[in-house]
């Protein structure tokens, strides 16, 4: 795709190691894009599917942005694997999760602490038994601009200097970061029944964007109705 990966906007591209510059706009969109897709792979396909290697370089980005979830080679019918899940460890070192929908689900939310953080799950940091969501979690609430992405920082101070309404904007940022934060630890604790639903994530992730938009925040039936019209078209073919 035109924009690459999202592992090139983080990290950079292996040759420069320079990441680009990831807007907090984008990569609040980026996150409602790929939630949408896998709300649609569980609960909307005639059979669900699980991806098994969500990550950042699996995630495309077109001309405009829009984030697509692409290589399906390790995905499987939730029927081949039962609730449960019985396949067996599969997917990328960091991101590995059990064979289930909410295994899924635990991949989601390490993305999502990444894309705030910076940080990857086998960063060098990441060691001694504090692991990213251990990280994230430890830094809720008062702490979080602490962890985020220095990038953000830049352009939370771009944001003050320019807009009128600075204070609003910056604070509505801090309590996004916050909620997004939130739901990324909810999203990967190690217990699969507690974490999120990806119905439920993608309603707070519209929300979490309304409130920093200062548009209101939208729920339940006007969400989903727009989810279930656009949840496919996240999908890549790659």
């Amino acid at each position: 795709m035109a924009n690459g990966s999202l592992e090139k906007w983080l990290h950079g591209d292996g040759h420069d190691q320079l990441k680009r510059d990831l807007k907090f706009t984008q990569r609040l969109n980026i996150a409602i894009d790929v939630a949408s897709a896998l709300d649609y792979l569980h609960n909307h396909c005639q059979t669900s599917l699980i991806h098994r290697d969500l990550k950042p370089s699996n995630i495309l980005l077109d001309d405009d942005m829009i984030a697509r979830l692409g290589d399906f080679r390790l995905a499987r019918f939730l029927s081949e694997v039962g609730h449960t899940g019985s396949i067996g460890m599969k997917g990328s070192i960091g991101y590995i999760p059990p064979a289930s929908t909410q295994g899924d689900v635990y991949c989601y939310g390490i993305l999502l602490l990444e894309m705030i953080t910076e940080k990857g799950p086998t960063d060098d940091m990441f060691k001694n038994n504090l692991s990213l969501h251990h990280f994230a979690k430890l830094a809720l609430p008062e702490q979080v601009m602490e962890i985020v992405d220095p990038q953000l920082l830049v352009e939370e101070a771009e944001v003050t200097q320019h807009n009128e309404n600075h204070v609003n904007r910056r604070n509505r940022m801090h309590d996004c970061l916050i909620s997004m934060v939130k739901i990324g630890v909810l999203c990967s604790v190690e217990s699969p029944r507690e974490r999120m639903l990806m119905r439920d994530v993608v309603v707070e992730m519209h929300a979490i964007k309304d409130l920093y938009l200062g548009t209101g925040i939208h729920r339940d039936k006007q969400v989903r109705s727009q989810i279930l019209d656009e949840g496919s078209s996240y999908l890549s073919h790659y």
